[in-house]
């Protein structure tokens, strides 16, 4: 009873993100009272498993008392003052650990990925213009991009279902090629088919440069288009093309750092430098809310100037909140405390492993980078995908298929039980309507 009560009120004053609500109204909400671990747990104390990390941001499980601790230590000295005219010691700390591990500094902080995306498009395009070259005022992207949700961030991302009903406000940017993989011809090897996506890259930069400021792209995966996945010699090619015609490299590295493919960074598959490097989701572990843009020295002295209008003057009330950098210098410490990569390594190997099992059933695309796993239900109807995916949180798997890929983003404290509960689980919601 207690949770048809919270889904009652929920459903009556709360507009949900992402969703459409005449449809989630017919469906199941399911109302978490707390969580520990991989696990989530409703008022009626039932649980399920947490598959895809609330959304990609929880890296150690819920309710880690290592991040939690920086977080109610802070909360005994200060909870919030402004980043304009005074400064805090976890800002400064979170900074240099940041460019500590990214060899990248001067952090900028935002308070979430679109804002983080924001930001760096708007430095590139003000240092160019503080440069002296005001046309270089766009922004490449890659085709079925995802970067967020505000005006800027939606200029730069290719998925039209977010974009159409906004399109009149939205500065009309280039997608470029796609490298995800799911798009080579018949036999061609995920790397043959990057260097002809780059072929096309080169093409387009010869004819256009003197008017990009910059290329933003995902490494190695484009999530929000299900989980496309590339091979790193893209994002090699892609920064000497980038150098070559004087472009920024914008990586967003929002979903998909902090380990989650198998390095720190995803851009160190590549062994590259980045122009600027967008962090959020597990920047804080998944505890608070909190982005980060850091970018080179060359850029930031572009704005060092005695005139005020070529400083960078974006700014938003919580910028830099001392309670959301100690949550991050709490995820950092927890990384440099175990043996994370390592272990996820190990745990990566495990479900592969054990993910075999489903290729028995009618899918197609099996792939995975680090802690990342997808599949596509190629004959599956969107009702069909609907009732699967009722199916597995009824028994206590919680998934959101994105179209018709199913896939596994979950944190990196999951144990090999919980990962043969994700398997079987699935294996049996798909056994029972494909």
């Amino acid at each position: 009873m207690k949770n048809q009560q919270f889904i009652d009120r929920s459903l009556k004053n709360l507009w949900h993100p992402c969703t459409q609500m005449k449809i989630q109204q017919a469906q199941s909400l399911i109302p978490i009272k707390r969580g520990e671990g991989v696990w989530l747990y409703d008022y009626n104390e039932k649980k399920y498993l947490d598959a895809i990390s609330s959304w990609w941001v929880n890296l150690f499980g819920h309710n880690q008392s290592e991040i939690k601790k920086y977080i109610t230590d802070q909360l005994d000295l200060i909870e919030h003052v402004m980043l304009a005219g005074l400064t805090h010691e976890p800002a400064i700390l979170l900074s240099e650990k940041l460019s500590s591990i990214t060899n990248l500094g001067h952090a900028f902080y935002g308070s979430d990925g679109s804002n983080a995306i924001e930001i760096a498009i708007k430095m590139s395009v003000h240092y160019w213009r503080n440069k002296g070259y005001p046309k270089k005022n766009k922004i490449i992207y890659l085709e079925n991009s995802y970067h967020g949700e505000t005006l800027g961030a939606l200029s730069v991302t290719d998925i039209k279902l977010f974009r159409k009903n906004y399109a009149s406000l939205i500065k009309k940017n280039n997608p470029i090629k796609t490298p995800d993989w799911r798009y080579a011809d018949k036999g061609e090897t995920s790397e043959s088919y990057a260097l002809r996506c780059i072929e096309d890259l080169e093409i387009y930069l010869q004819d256009n440069h003197q008017h990009i400021a910059a290329f933003i792209i995902e490494p190695l995966v484009q999530c929000a288009t299900g989980m496309g996945m590339y091979h790193a010699t893209y994002l090699a090619k892609a920064r000497e093309l980038c150098t070559k015609y004087q472009i920024h490299l914008i990586d967003d590295e929002i979903a998909v750092g902090f380990g989650r493919t198998g390095k720190m960074f995803a851009f160190e598959h590549a062994q590259i430098k980045p122009d600027f490097i967008c962090l959020s989701k597990g920047l804080t572990g998944g505890y608070l809310p909190l982005s980060s843009v850091l970018t080179t020295d060359d850029i930031y002295m572009a704005f060092y100037e005695d005139k005020i209008e070529k400083g960078f003057l974006h700014s938003h009330s919580y910028t830099g909140n001392p309670l959301a950098c100690s949550a991050a210098l709490g995820t950092l410490s927890y990384f440099e405390n175990h043996d994370v990569i390592n272990q996820n390594n190990k745990t990566s190997a495990y479900i592969s492993e054990r993910i075999k099992t489903l290729e028995t059933l009618p899918i197609s695309n099996l792939r995975n980078v680090g802690m990342i796993w997808a599949f596509e239900l190629e004959e599956a109807s969107k009702n069909t995908i609907k009732k699967i995916t009722m199916k597995a949180i009824k028994n206590g798997l919680f998934i959101r298929p994105i179209g018709n890929t199913i896939y596994f983003m979950p944190p990196y404290v999951i144990n090999h039980a919980d990962i043969d509960f994700m398997i079987d689980t699935t294996l049996e919601a798909i056994q029972s309507y494909v």
